[in-house]
Order: C-alpha cells, then sequence, then structure tokens
C-alpha cells in the first residue's frame, strides 16, 4: 500500500494537511510495510524540508501511489484515474458548484471517501475539522465584539501560534457584564467552549441566564429543544425534534431579549425551523448585537447570515429592517461573523488534531482488512459508480436534476 500527502490546489490556498510529519513517522512505525510519499507544496503550513527531516520522501510526482490524502476539493484536471482519493468534496448534499466534480471521480473510476463520510456503526462522524472551526469562531465573534464596541482590537486568528495565544489576548482584556448564548453540543460547540472557558466567562444554567442579572460576562449552551419548541405544546425527546422537525418552531426569542452575543455551533438539518428569523432582529427588545454563526449555512437558520465571510474580511453589518447588508457601524447593524473556513486560521493545530484522529480511527482499517467497514461505510464511489448508501446522489451526478445546497 503506497500513500500519498497531495498538494493543495484550490483558491484561495489552504495551508492544511492530514498528516505533519510527526504523525507520518507514527505511520511508519506502526505500520512498517506502508509506503509513504509527500507531494511537494509550497503552501503547506509544514514545510518539504520538515518531512525531508522526518525521513520522508517528498516529490513532484506522486502517480505511482494508490491511496492519495488531501483536504479541500481536488481540481478536475489533476483527480488522477483508478486511484483511492480521501478528501473533503463537498458533493453529499449536492452542492451546486462540485456537480461537475463528483461526474469527473465517476468518469476516472476513482474510489472517493469523503472525510465527511467517515463514520462509526452508529454513524457518527470519526474525523474533522469542527473544534478549530469553534476554535476560531469564538475567537473572531469576541473580536467582532471589542471592534464593533471599540473596547479592543483583538488581531487576527491567523496572525497568532495557536489556541493558547487566542486565549492569552482575549485575557489581556476585560469585558463588560455581557451574556453569550451558544448553540449546539458537538465539536464545533465545544472548541467554542474551549475558548470562553479559557477566557474564564462564566457557565450558567438556562433558567439563570435568562432571569438573573449577573457583575460580570456569562454564557449557556443550549440544545434543540431549549430553542425549538412544538407547535402542539407538547413536550417530547429530542428524537421527536429529529422525526419531525417540521411540527416544531423556534423559541429562540426568548434568547434574544437576553443575549448580547450569539454563537451559533449546532448542526443545523433539513426542514428544522428557522432560528433566528429577521423578526426576532428587529423586535424592539431584541439584545443581540452579534452574530458569530460558526455553522455558516448561508439563507439557512440565522437569518442574519445573508453571506459567507472571508478570513481577509470577517465581519459584516446586517439591518434587520430592511434585510440588507450595511457597514459594521451603522447604528443598526447586526455584527454578523460567518466565515466559512475558520480551521484554516489555525493549521498547524488543525492539521495536528486532524491527523492524530486519522491515525487513530481510519489508518489501522487499511491494515486490518477493515474489520469494523470503516472504509466499507465511508466510500462514496468505486468502479464508476456510486455505492448504496450514495445512491440518492445518482440524478445529481448525472445532472438529470437541478442542484441544490
Amino acid at each position: 500500500m503506497k500513500f500519498a500527502i497531495i498538494k493543495e490546489r484550490k483558491n484561495p490556498p489552504d495551508r492544511r494537511v492530514v498528516f505533519t510529519p510527526e504523525e507520518l513517522v507514527r505511520l511508519k512505525t506502526e505500520h512498517p510495510e506502508a509506503e509513504i510519499k509527500v507531494e511537494s507544496s509550497d503552501i503547506r503550513v509544514f514545510s518539504d524540508q520538515q518531512y525531508r527531516d522526518a525521513g520522508i520522501e517528498v516529490s513532484g510526482d506522486v502517480s505511482d501511489c494508490d491511496v492519495f490524502f488531501g483536504v479541500k476539493e481536488v481540481p478536475v484536471d489533476a483527480l488522477i484515474p483508478n486511484k483511492k482519493y480521501f478528501f473533503f468534496s463537498h458533493t453529499i448534499k449536492k452542492q451546486p458548484h462540485n456537480q461537475k466534480l463528483l461526474r469527473a471521480i465517476l468518469d476516472k473510476n476513482i474510489d472517493l471517501y469523503d472525510h465527511e463520510t467517515i463514520v462509526d456503526k452508529n454513524f457518527k462522524r470519526l474525523i474533522g475539522f469542527g473544534r478549530y472551526a469553534g476554535i476560531v469562531g469564538a475567537y473572531n465573534g469576541m473580536r467582532a465584539f471589542g471592534l464593533k464596541y471599540e473596547l479592543f482590537n483583538l488581531p487576527k486568528a491567523e496572525t497568532l501560534s495557536g489556541k493558547d495565544e487566542l486565549i492569552q489576548r482575549l485575557r489581556r482584556h476585560t469585558l463588560p457584564p455581557i451574556k453569550i448564548v451558544l448553540t449546539g453540543h458537538g465539536k464545533v460547540a465545544n472548541g467554542a467552549m474551549e475558548i470562553l472557558d479559557g477566557m474564564k466567562i462564566k457557565k450558567v444554567s438556562i433558567d439563570d441566564y435568562l432571569n438573573k442579572k449577573f457583575s460580570g460576562p456569562v454564557y449557556t449552551q443550549i440544545d434543540v429543544l431549549d430553542y425549538n419548541k412544538r407547535t402542539d405544546g407538547q413536550k417530547l425527546d429530542k428524537y421527536d425534534f429529529y422525526k419531525h422537525p417540521t411540527e416544531y418552531v423556534s423559541d429562540f426569542a426568548r434568547f434574544t431579549k437576553v443575549s448580547d452575543i450569539f454563537m451559533a455551533g449546532h448542526f443545523y438539518g433539513n426542514d428544522a425551523p428557522v432560528i433566528l428569523t429577521r423578526e426576532m432582529l428587529m423586535a424592539p427588545d431584541n439584545n443581540i448585537r452579534v452574530v458569530a454563526d460558526i455553522s455558516c449555512d448561508v439563507e439557512g437558520p440565522i437569518a442574519c447570515t445573508i453571506r459567507s465571510s472571508t478570513i481577509a474580511e470577517p465581519i459584516y453589518g446586517y439591518l434587520p429592517s430592511e434585510d440588507k447588508e450595511v457597514e459594521v457601524f451603522h447604528p443598526g447593524a447586526i455584527v454578523v461573523m460567518a466565515v466559512d473556513n475558520l480551521p484554516c486560521e489555525l493549521p498547524k493545530d488543525a492539521s495536528e488534531g486532524f491527523g492524530e484522529m486519522f491515525m487513530e480511527n481510519v489508518i489501522p482499517a487499511f491494515f486490518n482488512g477493515d474489520r469494523d467497514g470503516i472504509l466499507e461505510r465511508a466510500k462514496v464511489t468505486e468502479n464508476g459508480r456510486l455505492t448504496e448508501r450514495f445512491k440518492y446522489l445518482q440524478d445529481y451526478a448525472d445532472g438529470n436534476v437541478p442542484a441544490h445546497a
């Protein structure tokens, strides 16, 4: 088995990598039979020389390898036929801009394993950059608050060395007694909590958050049944919500009345209610002034996320009364942070964490006959066809139906 770490070719450039030099040394130590090659790259956070120093072969040509590991989508003209590829293809939700990519993967007889489809037997995701999205997203949310109210001017996350320095910079500033509401309980939300806890912001119960005043900053973490309610008034469990999302409406307005910052770290499923509506933001008693939409679903559950923002320009203003983008310092503006590639701002930390998860959860499957079915479940295409789990993409791949996000 010959593995290749491929060069990232998508623009804007992404400096992350699936395996650090250290993790590749571990791979070779644990599986001496594995051959490894790193494709030369001038943008990767770890230099070619760092891989060479670790005893890893670096080459401009990796076409003799069997399995290719990348992070972002591989351009169609760079795909090598009859190979196995691992990368975020952004095709499994029928994303319009990648319809041609999936078609090319099928035409070139490539076995695609999407990082998003690598799951355990209970279909729980095993790898991802979610934690780092949460870490950077929470930092960017606090940075946006400081800029909006001219309280402090934090450097961009991409200029700092890692999570510890982000927290160190944040702790230099004293916050007023603000309230922060955080949605979600997965890797993204937990990453955001690492920042809030690192800042020593007190976590309080939902009831206290809604009803009490505090002398310092506080936050609360809420789940789907805290911000959604059944239209018939019944109180059931969250599995009912997942099964019957159309029978629910948002109950988030109670949080908009007392919150200064909303950090969105939830997973948003199809047909679920809009969480933060334009009407809530227009309400006279709305108190939210900064929305850090870490999940970044454009035209999704958060009305003010009208577009994604960029690392270069991470924030914009949203005017609810006119449903349009305005200057951040417009007096009626809600400040929105909706960067859709947040982990890119901490490429070293993110790559280290990702590689550890990959080594732990995926690499053994190549050497134990895939006894836990990790590779089998993750495989999107095989022998020029979609696998059973992903047959629903056939019309999308054929171009017979309009693609949708």
